[in-house]
């Protein structure tokens, strides 16, 4: 496998695992991102390149940049998003998330 065949296939997964983490069929994503079913099939197969504007409909279809998509990497975007959650949380789910997050940084 080539360099550039791991890094779609990786980037195809980051698709899929946030698609079904919303819940989302293939369909309905795609439909979203306003692309064709059988393009988002190929992006999540990762069995070639898409072009940039796909990706930038897809990640914000999705809620995240694209640069997470490409990198698996949060960006300040992706932060500031998932600060925002929390900060809209209860105060003992904050405590929940808060006790989360020390257990996996201790790892």
């Amino acid at each position: 496998m080539q360099k550039s065949d791991s890094f779609y296939n990786e980037m195809g997964s980051r698709i899929i695992k946030k698609r079904k983490q919303l819940g989302l069929s293939q369909e309905e994503l795609a439909a979203r991102a306003d692309v064709s079913p059988q393009m988002l099939s190929t992006a999540e197969r990762g069995s070639k390149s898409i072009l940039s504007e796909n990706l930038l409909r897809i990640s914000t279809a999705l809620g995240v940049t694209a640069d997470y998509l490409l990198t698996g990497r949060m960006a300040r975007a992706d932060a500031d998003s998932l600060v925002q959650k929390i900060m809209a949380a209860s105060p003992e789910t904050q405590s929940k998330i808060e006790r989360i997050v020390d257990i996996l940084l201790e790892e």
